[in-house]
């Protein structure tokens, strides 16, 4: 699995609301957001560029929950604590990608500087 790319002080943009598509529409492959059903090119940048950040958006969440996860999965004083190496292979991730993980977990529960919205564990 890639690793994510890091975005150094970057804002955190609103994303566009993401609505669960009908499953008869995700199973049709050509089918996307309805994205496929827009024919002006202005109306499809927009849309298509707010799915974009509602992704990237919703992407770095989610690395900020893997994060602390991660990091209340090593923590030491649970007796039922995962190694580095353990979280790496449950994530798919590297060992040392793991590792740097594990801190940016760590420093997001703590409320560091990066405090949640600043996904960069790198």
């Amino acid at each position: 699995m890639a690793e994510p790319t890091p975005r150094h002080n970057e804002p955190r943009l609103r994303p566009a609301p993401l609505l669960f598509e009908p499953a008869e529409a995700a199973s049709d492959p050509e089918h996307f957001f309805d994205l496929e059903s827009i024919d002006d090119p202005r109306a499809l940048l927009d849309r298509a560029t707010e799915l974009t950040q509602a992704f990237r958006a919703a992407a770095d969440r989610a690395v900020e929950f893997q994060a602390m996860a991660a990091a209340q999965l090593a923590d030491p004083r649970r007796f039922d604590r995962l190694t580095t190496a353990d979280i790496a292979q449950r994530a798919e991730w590297t060992e040392d990608y793991a590792k740097k993980m594990v801190e940016f977990g760590r420093d997001l529960l703590r409320g560091g500087e990066g405090g949640p919205g600043h996904a960069d564990p790198v």
